[in-house]
C-alpha cells in the first residue's frame, strides 16, 4: 500500500515538473495575446494525454477522471479567452497566471512544504482555508446559510492575517476563500478585507459577496490588487433574486458588474438553488444573461442546504431536479466549456468531498473562531482562539479527531483510493456526508459532540424529523444517481456520454 501511495505521489510531482517547464512561457502571456491561445492549447493537449493515461491505469473511476479533465479545460479556456479579449487588468492577468497556474496548479514553490507535511502526517496537506471574517451583513436574505445579520462579531485582524500566513507556511496554500456575512463590511484595527488581499499578494482569493458594496473605488482596488475574484450572489434573474434578497438589490448587482467590467476584474456569480428556481438557474436565458451580457467569467452553484436561518427541508431541490441540474451543468462544461461548478453535482471533478482538511481540500474558520469541516456542516469541535492561546497552529486543528474521522469516512467511501488495490469506490456524484449521507455523518456527530455554531444547527441536530427527512431524501437521490454512477463512471464513460470538443 505504502509503495503504491509513494508511486502516485512521485507521478504527481513528475507531472508538476513537466508543467513547470511549460510555465517558463508564462511571462510571454502577459504581453502577447496569441501566446495565450497557443499555450492554453498546448496545456489542453497535455491534459487530454495525461487523462487518457490515467484512465488506462485504472486508479480512479474513468468517468470521474474525464470529468476532472473537462473541468480543467473549461477553466483554461476561460482564462485564455479573458486574456485574448483583453478583459483582465494587467495585475489580474499576472496574478491569475503566476498564482493559479504557476503555483496552485504547478505548485513549484510549495513542494518542500507539502513534502514536509506529508512526511509528518502521511498525506498531502489541505489546499486552502475558507474564512468567514464577519457575520455582519447589510441584507437579510431568506434562508441564509450563515444566518447573517447586523451583528459586529468578527475575527480580529491579527488572527485573520495569521490564518492566511499559516495556510501558506504550513500547507503551501496559495488560494483562500472568503465568505460571510458580507466580507466587504469587515473592518478591524483600521484594516478591511482588501488590506488582507493586498498584503498577501502571493495568494489568490475567491470572495463570495452580495455585490452591493462594489462601487467604482472598490472595483479599482480589486483590479489593482489583481489577486481577488468576487463571486456575486444571485438566484437567477431579477424577480427570483429580489424575492430572496430584497427589492432594489438586483439593480445594485448590475452596477457592481459594470464597475468590475470597467476595471477588468476576474469576477463571477454564486447561484443559490432551491426547488423554486432549480428549473431556471442553468437555463439558456440565465446563462446568456450572465456570461454574454454581463461578462461573468465563472459560475458557482450551491444547492440549498437545510441549515441556517429558518432552515427547512421543503426548499431542497427535489431528487429529480437535482438529476436534471446534474445533466445540464455537465453539458455546459463539456459542450460550451463554461467555467461552471455545482458544489454537489460537480463532485467528480474534485474526486469527492473535500471537507475536513482532506488532501487538497479545506477547513472553515468562522467569525467567532469556530472551526468546522465545511460551510454546510455547522458543527465545530475547536476554536481557533483557543488553539492559538495554547501555542498551537492550524496543523493541530487539522489533526482533531472529529476531522480525522471525517477524513477516514472519505477514505472508506473511496476518495483518494486506488481502485486497483483497494477495490471499488462509492458514488462520487453523491459526495456530501451532510447532504447525501446524513445516516453516516450523524454517528460521528454523536461520537465527537462538536458544538453547533448557532441555535439553528442545535435545533436541527435534536430534531428526529430532520434526521428522518434527510435520510429519506438521501435514499431517493441514491435511487436516481447510483445507476448513472455505475454505468457512466465505473464502466468508463463520463457524466452523460458527452463527447468533448
Amino acid at each position: 500500500m505504502a509503495n503504491r501511495q509513494e508511486q502516485a505521489y512521485r507521478r504527481r510531482e513528475a507531472r508538476a515538473a513537466r508543467l513547470r517547464r511549460m510555465a517558463r512561457l508564462i511571462p510571454v502571456l502577459r504581453t502577447i495575446k496569441p501566446a495565450a491561445y497557443l499555450l492554453a492549447s498546448s496545456w489542453e493537449k497535455k491534459l487530454r494525454k495525461s487523462t487518457a493515461l490515467a484512465m488506462a491505469r485504472g486508479e480512479k473511476p474513468p468517468g470521474a477522471v474525464r470529468d476532472r479533465a473537462e473541468m480543467g479545460i473549461a477553466i483554461l479556456r476561460t482564462i485564455s479567452r479573458a486574456i485574448i479579449e483583453d478583459r483582465l487588468s494587467p495585475q489580474t492577468r499576472q496574478k491569475l497566471l503566476n498564482i493559479l497556474i504557476g503555483d496552485a496548479i504547478i505548485r513549484e514553490g510549495e513542494i518542500p512544504i507539502r513534502e514536509k507535511f506529508r512526511q509528518q502526517f502521511g498525506t498531502v496537506p489541505p489546499g486552502f482555508l475558507l474564512i468567514s471574517p464577519t457575520k455582519k451583513c447589510n441584507l437579510y436574505c431568506i434562508g441564509c446559510y450563515a444566518d447573517s445579520d447586523r451583528t459586529e462579531i468578527k475575527l480580529s485582524w491579527p488572527v485573520l492575517d495569521r490564518l492566511v500566513t499559516e495556510s501558506k507556511e504550513l500547507w503551501g496554500a496559495r488560494f483562500a476563500v472568503i465568505s460571510g456575512g458580507e466580507p466587504l463590511l469587515y473592518e478591524d484595527q483600521g484594516h478591511d478585507l482588501l488590506d488582507l488581499v493586498e498584503k498577501h499578494g502571493d495568494c489568490f482569493f475567491l470572495m463570495y459577496t452580495n455585490g452591493t458594496l462594489i462601487d467604482d473605488r472598490m472595483a479599482r482596488r480589486m483590479a489593482r490588487a489583481g489577486n481577488i475574484m468576487p463571486a456575486i450572489s444571485v438566484e437567477g434573474l431579477k424577480e427570483t433574486t429580489e424575492k430572496r434578497r430584497g427589492r432594489g438589490v438586483f439593480d445594485r448587482i448590475l452596477t457592481a458588474f459594470e464597475n468590475l467590467r470597467k476595471e477588468k476584474v476576474f469576477y463571477g456569480i454564486s447561484l443559490t438553488v432551491t426547488k423554486n428556481n432549480a428549473e431556471e438557474v442553468f437555463s439558456d436565458e440565465v446563462m446568456d444573461f450572465y456570461f454574454n451580457q454581463q461578462g461573468v467569467h465563472f459560475v458557482w452553484a450551491f444547492q440549498y442546504m437545510p441549515i441556517g436561518r429558518a432552515f427547512t427541508l421543503e426548499l431542497l431541490p427535489s431528487p429529480e431536479q437535482r438529476l436534471r441540474m446534474y445533466r445540464r451543468a455537465w453539458q455546459l462544461v463539456y459542450e460550451k466549456h463554461l467555467f461552471l461548478i455545482d458544489f454537489w453535482n460537480s463532485g467528480t471533478a474534485t474526486h469527492g468531498c473535500i471537507s475536513a482538511g482532506r488532501s487538497g481540500g479545506y477547513l472553515v474558520v468562522n467569525w467567532d473562531g469556530t472551526v468546522t469541516p465545511c460551510v454546510f456542516v455547522p458543527y465545530s469541535p475547536v476554536n481557533i482562539y483557543e488553539i492559538y492561546s495554547q501555542g498551537k497552529n492550524l496543523n493541530d486543528v487539522w489533526a482533531h479527531p472529529f476531522f480525522a474521522d471525517l477524513r477516514k469516512w472519505q477514505r472508506d467511501y473511496g476518495y483518494g483510493r486506488d481502485m486497483r488495490v483497494e477495490g471499488p469506490v462509492r458514488n462520487w456524484i453523491r459526495p456530501c456526508p451532510m447532504r447525501d449521507h446524513f445516516e453516516d455523518l450523524y454517528p460521528l456527530l454523536q461520537k465527537h459532540r462538536p458544538r453547533p455554531i448557532d441555535d439553528n444547527a442545535a435545533e436541527a441536530l435534536a430534531d428526529p424529523e430532520y434526521y428522518q427527512g434527510l435520510v429519506e431524501y438521501d435514499r431517493k437521490v441514491a435511487a436516481l444517481l447510483d445507476p448513472i454512477w455505475q454505468e457512466n463512471y465505473l464502466m468508463g464513460g463520463n457524466s452523460q456520454g458527452l463527447k468533448a470538443e
